[in-house]
């Protein structure tokens, strides 16, 4: 089947872009606070610090969103709860950075983002799809009441 292999890719994926998106963020950091220039007025040091914050913060949500996904991955059992939206929503945010990927970074980061987007979807749905273990019993059919015979003719006294 494929719904464990796609987890162990979407939990891979995303470990790799929380490292990623943290390194990015924190060089960033690192370059602001090595420029020494202001950006309207706003204080430099506080530009560097918050990129680098930001940078922590988005890798730890990445982090725990491929944890979820590798929890999906160990135990075949689909993602429920706070683990389900935290997929959910970083679905949404790969959409959204798509969307911005297309016109400031180019046509690359937005196929990766749509990769991404697509394979967190396929894994929610892949899930989605299996019956549980309570939808293959049936439920027993009630038993008919006794009513008239009608091969008597008549009805019960």
């Amino acid at each position: 089947m494929v719904r464990r292999p796609v987890a162990w890719v979407v939990a891979i994926v995303l470990f790799a872009e929380a490292l990623g998106i943290a390194a990015v963020q924190w060089f960033l950091g690192v370059v602001v606070d090595r420029q020494d220039m202001s950006l309207a007025g706003l204080d430099s040091d506080m530009m560097a610090i918050s990129s680098k914050v930001g940078g922590v913060v988005f890798g730890l949500y990445f982090g725990l969103c491929a944890l979820v996904a590798l929890l999906v991955a160990l135990r075949d059992r689909p993602a429920a709860g706070v683990g389900r939206v935290l997929l959910i929503s970083a679905a949404v945010v790969h959409g959204l950075l798509g969307a911005f990927a297309w016109g400031l970074v180019g046509v690359g980061a937005f196929v990766f983002m749509v990769t991404v987007l697509g394979l967190i979807v396929l894994l929610l749905m892949t899930y989605d799809a299996q019956p549980s273990p309570t939808d293959s019993v049936p439920a027993p059919a009630p038993a008919p009441e006794p009513g008239p015979d009608p091969a008597d003719g008549a009805a019960p006294a």
